[in-house]
């Protein structure tokens, strides 16, 4: 075993006990082995890390993210995403299965997870197709793409408007103890539409989808789960109206948890006032009363994970009129920045945000991570969250650079990432 590695001086930001203090840490192999709190020992034989006094956290577990391998690898591969990942201090993501083809066999599964391991600098899993090809009408076979090692079944940001079909998936995925995450988004309400319904959108002249249109689907969704006892997860909720049915689901015991992505805790629906492309997003941005509504769910609890939601477009794709422009935004480097947003302005802890964005991925998909405890991967992130800088898209590691915080002023900077004891980003 290679010589240990300490990481002394340091703010430490542990989820999991709550504890945000000084201590230090020590690493042997790809494995946290000691947890000091209150003081940093004298290292004996073996590397030291001084953290300055800067928080280190568990690195950040990111469970949605758009990869375009295979199909796509002009818009994003696993070695970019990977590069965007570590210099935002996400140490784990996990890829959709919305790729060309989609990831709804087992081979493919398997060829996706080779083509990580070789080439991404940090960890990655998948999630397999819920349905063949994503459309909603035939389910997958679900023990073959588990046994690929799909961590979890979705079709992504398709939703499956069919509740027979889905009500079938959801019963075999009890069986299995298999996870069903779904995209809460009426599909008939939604379609064809690009902003939030309200007198904003009607004044842009843009088709709009109410936000009635993810509450109708959540409590479709909970009421199978409660019916069939199937584990599910709401990838994205992003209005007021759906925090009502999830409340009840929670006092009921439904075997249901969420997530809310950083862009509708930090944006709402005036950011689309110039047409701008990079803002489109699905769900569209919402109104202020429900971003306020989300981040404060967020806080309590009711809302368990922040994801990035983290898909690449090339530049043809995003530069078209807003109607036509393809939808999503990049996620992954400023996937920390961004939470820090909400750390500055008083709404959340360090340690209620690291809980979200990764104690609680890693418990919902059954991996290590998220901890600072003994025996814990050695997945690491150091940074200061005050440090200022304004964004430029330009200067991104993703292949794609549609991100909606093109020129915004930031403040927070991963310094160093850390994944199996290993530097993957900083000096």
């Amino acid at each position: 075993m290679s010589a240990p590695l300490y990481f002394v001086n340091a703010r430490l930001i542990d989820p999991g006990s709550g504890y945000d203090g000084t201590g230090a840490i020590k690493v042997e192999g790809d494995l946290i082995t000691e947890v000091i709190r209150d003081h940093s020992p004298v290292p004996g034989e073996g590397t030291m890390v001084d953290c300055g006094g800067l928080p280190l956290a568990p690195g950040i577990v990111d469970m949605r993210v758009f990869v375009g391998e295979p199909g796509s690898r002009h818009r994003e591969s696993f070695r970019s995403a990977g590069d965007a990942a570590a210099a935002g201090g996400v140490t784990t993501f996990i890829a959709q299965p919305a790729t060309t083809p989609p990831l709804d066999d087992p081979a493919l599964v398997q060829f996706a997870l080779a083509r990580a391991r070789e080439t991404s600098p940090v960890r990655v899993h998948a999630m397999a197709a819920l349905t063949r090809g994503l459309k909603g009408a035939e389910m997958t076979e679900q023990q073959f793409l588990l046994d690929a090692g799909a961590v979890a079944l979705t079709d992504a940001d398709h939703a499956v408007g069919d509740a027979k079909v889905m009500r079938t998936c959801m019963s075999y995925a009890r069986a299995l103890d298999a996870l069903i995450v779904h995209h809460p988004q009426e599909p008939g309400l939604s379609r064809g539409t690009c902003a939030s319904s309200g007198e904003f959108a009607s004044r842009l002249g843009l088709p709009s989808v109410p936000a009635i249109a993810e509450r109708i689907m959540l409590e479709r969704d909970l009421a199978l789960a409660e019916n069939t006892g199937a584990r599910y997860h709401a990838d994205m909720l992003s209005t007021a109206g759906s925090l009502v049915p999830l409340a009840r689901a929670r006092q009921a015991g439904i075997k249901a948890t969420v997530g809310v992505s950083i862009h509708h805790l930090t944006l709402n629906e005036f950011d689309i006032a110039d047409y701008r492309s990079f803002f489109k997003l699905d769900p569209p941005l919402r109104a202020e009363t429900d971003r306020e509504a989300v981040v404060a769910a967020l806080a309590e609890g009711l809302i368990d994970v922040i994801v990035s939601s983290h898909l690449p477009w090339d530049e043809e794709a995003k530069r078209l009129p807003f109607e036509e422009a393809a939808t999503g935004a990049v996620g992954l480097e400023t996937f920390l920045p961004a939470c820090l947003r909400l750390v500055h302005d008083g709404r959340l802890t360090l340690t209620r945000l690291f809980e979200a964005a990764a104690l609680n991925p890693s418990r919902i998909l059954g991996l290590p991570g998220g901890r600072l405890t003994a025996g814990a991967p050695a997945d690491l992130v150091l940074f200061d969250p005050d440090a200022p800088f304004v964004l430029d898209r330009a200067e991104l590691r993703s292949k794609a650079k549609n991100t909606p915080f093109d020129r915004q002023r930031m403040q927070g900077r991963v310094k160093g990432t850390w994944v199996a004891g290993r530097r993957v980003f900083g000096e």
